[in-house]
């Protein structure tokens, strides 16, 4: 036992409860036994003992006013920084926690959750970063409210409100113009409207901290011409850029699906979803053979030979995310329900339009939720974010990811046998699927 550890956890740590729940929680990886309890220990225990009165989703509203609460015993910038990232790294440990060791939690409930606290700490950065800079800079031009015009979109599982354990949050960064009625912007004006919210949004990528890759960190690589292009992206870029004679290429049209308001200016992030609205279900036609070509590749390239990869794999949930997207494009322009960032409610639609049968809807819906829950726990078995690659079936590790979900525990091997079969059907499944839907593509 740690000195210094009080008398009350050490009590709490001799119930015959607290033992059950520490074996269902590290039973199943050494990676969370030598990482989270050891670099959260004073934090883990009181999660423990209270996190059966607490839900697990607490909603974006009360989780900014808490962090308000905390930021205002802020005297400095760094010490909002510090604040904002210890709060967010233990809100987050207490939802990976909750949803871990309760079975009767939906991944719905969960991913809503990490979204709504990532969305609490980029709309509090972004606030915190904009008051300092105004006060280097001097105010940018802002809307009729006097509000900034810039908006924080998200992207991917952020974008789609998906996140799970150990996710990134992609962003992009978009900032407005006067309207009418206020002063026009001249060529100089436009080079320090650049520069005011290319340092903001730098500011604020650098704000938010992540203890490790992938586990909320920034990722702004969707944005317009990649890694190359400016992390601050001006209204007439963004509409020039995504569209019919822009630079966007067929997969970046697929990408800004998922793209929705996260924080900052409600009327251009309006505006901003509006024009992706009409851009990718504007009903011209998209190259759905390069789509499926770069699917190929993704399987050829990036699953090493004999491997399972249960992302880019056949079958893998990119194949589930795809199928919901391929169509999201091919019939948004005439239902306007299927303009959605979410797979799930994308595929319910998909479904209640008759654009895929009953039977192909329950495939791929019943798939993707196990793929996720299997995502989830590899990452927490392996202790990392990226290799999503299935461990050998003979191995321990497997062992611990058959119990992690559930199979086997009491038999090892008869829970990776059963957990082997489960992941051969439904990727299989999700293949079949696939292939019947595009095989003309």
């Amino acid at each position: 036992m740690e000195k210094g550890v009080s008398p009350p956890l050490i009590s709490f740590l001799k119930k015959d409860e607290t033992l059950t729940l520490l074996a269902r929680l590290f039973g199943a990886s050494e990676f969370l036994w030598e990482d989270f309890l050891r670099a959260q220990f004073e934090a883990l225990l009181p999660v423990l003992e209270r996190f059966k009165n607490q839900k697990l989703r607490r909603g974006r509203q009360t989780t900014v006013r808490e962090l308000r609460r905390r930021l205002r015993a802020a005297k400095s910038f760094d010490d909002k920084k510090r604040i904002l990232n210890q709060y967010k790294d233990r809100e987050m440990f207490r939802i990976d926690m909750a949803h871990l060791l309760d079975p009767a939690g939906t991944l719905e409930e969960f991913s809503n959750a990490l979204t709504d606290l990532a969305e609490a700490a980029i709309d509090q950065a972004y606030r915190i970063c904009d008051d300092e800079l105004m006060k280097q800079e001097g105010a940018p031009f802002t809307d009729e409210k006097g509000k900034p015009l810039f908006s924080i979109c998200g992207l991917g599982k952020f974008g789609g409100r998906e996140m799970g354990y150990a996710s990134d949050i992609e962003l992009l960064f978009v900032f407005g113009r006067p309207g009418k009625g206020r002063r026009e912007v001249s060529g100089e004006a436009e080079i320090d409207h650049q520069r005011y919210f290319e340092k903001l949004s730098q500011r604020i990528v650098q704000f938010i901290e992540a203890r490790q890759e992938g586990i909320f960190h920034v990722d702004t690589r969707l944005r317009p011409y990649g890694s190359s292009g400016l992390l601050a992206v001006s209204w007439d870029r963004f509409t020039a850029y995504y569209s019919p004679t822009g630079g966007a290429a067929p997969f970046e049209r697929q990408a800004l699906i998922k793209l929705r308001r996260a924080a900052g200016s409600a009327s251009l992030g309006r505006k901003i979803e509006a024009y992706r609205d009409r851009f990718v279900y504007s009903g011209e036609p998209w190259d759905l053979r390069t789509a499926l070509e770069l699917r190929e590749r993704q399987k050829k390239e990036l699953v090493p030979p004999g491997k399972v990869n249960v992302k880019y794999g056949a079958g893998g949930i990119l194949d589930i995310e795809y199928a919901a997207q391929y169509l999201q494009i091919a019939h948004g322009s005439r239902f306007p329900e299927l303009k959605t960032p979410n797979t799930l409610q994308a595929l319910d639609n998909l479904y209640r339009f008759g654009i895929i049968a009953q039977k192909r809807w329950k495939r791929l819906r019943e798939s993707y939720l196990f793929l996720r829950r299997l995502i989830d726990a590899l990452r927490i078995v392996r202790g990392n974010a990226k290799d999503l690659i299935l461990p050998e079936r003979a191995s321990e590790e497997f062992a611990f990811l058959a119990r992690r979900l559930g199979y086997g525990q009491r038999d090892w091997e008869k829970g990776k046998r059963e957990l082997a079969k489960e992941i051969e059907r439904r990727m299989a499944g999700a293949d079949e699927v696939f292939t019947s839907l595009f095989a003309a593509g």
